[in-house]
């Protein structure tokens, strides 16, 4: 990962939280970041840089961390959902989304000025990039997702709807659970059987990250193109977590868009 602390608009303060960048993502341009807990106003557990006013936190505090977030990357207005792990995509016009109001794990865009956020305490965030197009899409994939190709509906959607070519587009994945951390004691009745290779076959433990990649050549999209790093949000106490928390935690966030 690379870090940027991000450009500076004047909106309701001049703070401007550190982010992350992947190599992969930023060799073409795109706007995008990996944002941590930290930089924020929320208090504990929520502290400090909470994206989600469903977890218990004071809309206005996240409010203000989301104005921070647009302000970290320029982004004039946010598109966020009610994430559900399932496999809806949702495309996103001229207009942001109201989170109470539209249901689905993913979003594909190709408008500018629209910076479409993931939510996230341990699952991943898959940021994808068509520079051809242009066009943009993002995707919430926890293990559900991942059973439910959410993945790959993204790309889909972005093939059906923009004529994106899955060969151009570029892909990324958020800090997360890593194979360290991703443990499945029931994950016989949980996981298809195609997935079972990417256990630790001395633990219960799962490659979630490989198993995105996987999905992601699958579907087209060159392993060059794929950015190799991740980052596990369990080991660094710097993310939420909601494992490591015992589910009372905020949420970090994930951003990709055009400008």
């Amino acid at each position: 990962m690379m870090t940027d602390s991000g450009s500076v608009l004047s909106l309701s303060s001049d703070i401007v939280p550190p982010f992350f960048k992947s190599a992969t993502l930023a060799e073409v341009g795109v706007a995008h970041g990996f944002f941590s807990r930290v930089g924020g106003v929320s208090p504990p557990p929520f502290s400090s840089l909470n994206f989600s006013s469903s977890v218990g936190d004071d809309p206005a505090n996240v409010r203000e961390n989301l104005a921070r977030l647009s302000r970290a990357l320029g982004f004039p207005r946010l598109a966020a959902l009610n994430q559900v792990h399932g496999d809806w995509v949702v495309e996103v016009g001229d207009d942001s989304l109201e989170e109470s109001l539209v249901a689905g794990d993913a979003m594909i865009t190709d408008q500018k000025g629209i910076g479409l956020l993931i939510r996230q305490a341990d699952c991943q965030a898959v940021l994808l990039y068509d520079p051809a197009t242009p066009a943009v899409g993002i995707a919430h994939c926890g293990w559900r997702g991942s059973v439910a190709g959410i993945c790959s509906l993204t790309v889909r959607a972005m093939r059906d709807r923009y004529g994106s070519d899955p060969a151009a587009i570029r892909a990324a994945i958020s800090p997360s659970l890593g194979p360290c951390c991703a443990e499945f004691r029931d994950w016989r009745q949980l996981l298809p059987q195609w997935m079972w290779r990417y256990r630790d076959l001395k633990s219960s433990f799962f490659d979630f990250p490989a198993i995105t990649r996987a999905q992601q050549v699958a579907c087209g999209i060159p392993p060059a193109n794929i950015d190799p790093e991740h980052h596990c949000n369990h080991c660094d106490p710097e993310f939420f977590s909601h494992r490591r928390e015992g589910g009372e935690t905020g949420r970090y966030g994930s951003i990709i868009g055009l400008l």
